[in-house]
């Protein structure tokens, strides 16, 4: 039997990690959610890790939760609604907020369908670049009768706006790449064939700048979502007096003096 997660750390220190549940669309089950957590965490603690690509075997990225009764273990003596939060709170959030939270610059490789809870993974990223085959779509409101989870009730709005988050969540159509990347919910679609010496470029020029900074970009912008315009001033003042101190900054402001590129490599 195939292992859930596949990881492989390249010598530019770009981590690739693949859902590899391609016979039922890379469901989330426990053991691939798990697992996805796990990969993050190595990440995380490995210094030899300085960006991350996420992608997925076979036809899809992810199919969202694997509904499957087998696919998570059965909780005696409390209700479905009970279950199914406390396997959120065990396994779907914390694996969402160890893709948006990451240390390392993370790039989302969408190479076929994201469906439901797929589409939040796929978001949480801070890029997300996908093959021009590949179709977003939200079942959980027309399917289900249930709202959208693993973070694509915060993602969608947050990126396209309310009208066209609720026309995707509430009919439930498929929302092709090249649509996605027009409506500025992805970075970018690229050619099937492409899609992964793409995502790997990406991912190899973000190892290769200063990663404590990148990700304190991506912060910086989250932050925008709720801040007024004063308090992202303030947000601002007190990020870079923290940054100022990094010796990435250091080394950047020495590159440019000398009129070369810098070596982030080895300062951060």
């Amino acid at each position: 039997m195939s292992a859930p997660v596949l990881t492989d750390l390249a010598g530019n220190g770009v981590l690739t990690i693949t859902l590899n549940r391609p016979e039922v669309l890379n469901s989330l089950d426990e053991s691939l959610t798990l697992g996805l957590v796990d990969a993050m965490h190595e990440a995380k603690t490995d210094s030899a890790v300085r960006a991350v690509v996420i992608t997925g075997a076979g036809r899809a990225f992810c199919a969202g939760a694997d509904l499957n009764a087998r696919s998570w273990p059965a909780v005696k003596g409390v209700s479905a609604g009970e279950a199914t939060a406390a396997n959120m709170e065990r396994g779907f959030n914390p694996l969402v907020k160890a893709v948006a939270q990451s240390a390392k610059p993370v790039v989302t490789a969408i190479n076929g369908i994201a469906a439901g809870g797929g589409v939040g993974l796929a978001l949480a990223g801070d890029i997300a670049i996908a093959a021009e085959s590949a179709k977003f779509k939200l079942v959980f409101g027309p399917n289900l009768g249930i709202i959208p989870d693993m973070g694509a009730s915060w993602f969608l709005p947050n990126l396209v706006g309310r009208a066209r988050a609720n026309g995707l969540a509430l009919l439930g159509d498929n929302l092709p790449a090249s649509d996605a990347k027009t409506w500025g919910l992805i970075w970018d679609c690229v050619p099937h064939e492409n899609l992964m010496a793409a995502a790997q470029s990406l991912a190899g020029r973000l190892a290769d700048g200063p990663t404590a900074g990148l990700k304190a970009v991506v912060k910086a912008h989250d932050r925008a979502f709720s801040n007024t315009l004063s308090e992202q001033l303030e947000y601002e003042k007190d990020t870079q007096r923290m940054l100022f101190d990094f010796p990435h900054v250091s080394e950047g402001i020495r590159a440019f003096i000398e009129k070369r590129k810098p070596n982030f490599r080895d300062v951060s």
